[in-house]
């Protein structure tokens, strides 16, 4: 690293240039107000990373009447429901007819790919495949951020605001000090096991089963690609897992008496993802101010990983940009607050629909007839369904 480094002034520094960094940067960029981005990882890379995606519609909203891409109208597929198995049989939870809303399925990379093209067409400063990133001075009302870009340049951004949007393993969430920050977080006995395989979908939309096996989700990616999952061990090996053993432990976690039957291809990934709840209280120090999973975690049973990432952005763009328009700082100030409102209901839905849904390796008879009493009660009731319509879907933007 050389002595000389090159300063860069703007208003908002962006650590993290993955969906929820470039989404914030667009909408800044749309108000006038400028930021750079700095973010570890090569275009190639991210855009490369396959990660499941189901959008709830005001993520939907956020990319299209953003100004965006309406790619995800074009490419993506809308999903009116999910079906929820159990005991052999499924029951269709229906969207539309509950509360008149739907979810897409587009893959968290595509998103990346409609925002970095959208960062690109307006002129946005977003530098890829940084090192030695350091955020700096974040209490003060000139936090900094120091790189090294790809060419071995060393940088230091002078900003007002500065955005930890670098992800659960990023850099901003642990520079800030043990003493004022709150990690609250649960471990699961379990994780999943997931394949992407060539084939057509096993099924019109998402099925989530419950069975005497464990869990399943029997999820799509396109046309051609599945994505599909099963609970099992957190340290299960996946190169123990031979194509034929997988697709039968998939089946017999979908059987029932009316023969419902997955098509099977070819595998070509395979990956074991463990579960993990976390949130980091308050997702603020000083004039830093974290955003996704730089604050918070869920498992993916619910949906919300993404869409929770986008609400935040959502927040804290209102936010910033009130402090522009007006220099007030009320909405900064209360963001964490805000933030964590939504974040707080998503944990609740996410870690409801785990624990619904999955059996603990040491779960008693009793545990395993109450969830599945749970599940009954769910689909019997039109407000048990509506609950869970609502919440998936999502719940309006801030």
């Amino acid at each position: 690293m050389g002595e000389k480094r090159t300063v860069l002034r703007t208003k908002v520094g962006i650590v993290g240039g993955g969906p929820a960094g470039l989404m914030l940067s667009h909408l800044l960029g749309q108000a006038g107000i400028e930021s750079i981005v700095v973010e570890k990882r090569d275009h190639e890379t991210i855009r490369t990373t396959h990660r499941a995606g189901i959008l709830e519609h005001g993520s939907v909203r956020m990319l299209t009447e953003g100004g965006v891409s309406d790619r995800v109208l074009r490419d993506g597929y809308r999903h009116d429901g999910i079906d929820l198995r159990f005991g052999g049989e499924s029951h269709r939870v229906d969207f539309q007819e509950l509360v008149g809303e739907s979810v897409w399925l587009y893959p968290q990379n595509e998103v990346f790919v409609d925002l970095a093209a959208a960062r690109e067409r307006d002129g946005g400063d977003v530098r890829y495949a940084v090192t030695d990133t350091e955020v700096l001075d974040q209490a003060t009302d000139r936090p900094k951020i120091r790189f090294t870009d790809d060419q071995g340049a060393d940088y230091e951004v002078h900003c007002d605001i500065l955005v930890g949007a670098d992800g659960s393993q990023g850099i901003c969430r642990r520079s800030i000090p043990a003493d004022v920050r709150n990690d609250h977080f649960i471990e699961y006995p379990f994780a999943w096991f997931g394949i992407l395989t060539e084939a057509p979908p096993s099924a019109p939309e998402l099925i989530y089963a419950n069975s005497d096996h464990g869990f399943a989700l029997i999820s799509q990616r396109s046309d051609t690609v599945q994505r599909m999952y099963f609970q099992s061990d957190p340290n299960e090996n996946p190169d123990d897992w031979s194509e034929d053993r997988i697709w039968d432990e998939l089946q017999r976690r979908v059987d029932g008496p009316d023969g419902f039957e997955l098509k099977r291809g070819p595998i070509f990934d395979k990956t074991v993802l463990k579960f993990r709840s976390y949130v980091c209280e308050p997702m603020r120090y000083g004039n830093m101010f974290l955003a996704g999973d730089a604050g918070h975690t869920v498992p993916p049973t619910g949906a919300k990983g993404l869409n929770l990432a986008l609400a935040d952005v959502s927040v804290l763009f209102q936010a910033i940009e009130s402090f522009y328009a007006s220099g007030s700082r009320d909405l900064l100030d209360g963001y964490s607050d805000k933030a964590l409102q939504r974040v707080w209901r998503a944990q609740n839905f996410s870690y409801w629909m785990t624990s619904m849904l999955h059996t603990r390796p040491d779960a008693s008879a009793f545990e395993r007839r109450r969830a599945l009493g749970e599940l009954s009660g769910v689909v019997a009731s039109r407000h048990g369904q509506a609950y869970l319509a609502e919440a998936y879907t999502g719940w309006p933007h801030a």
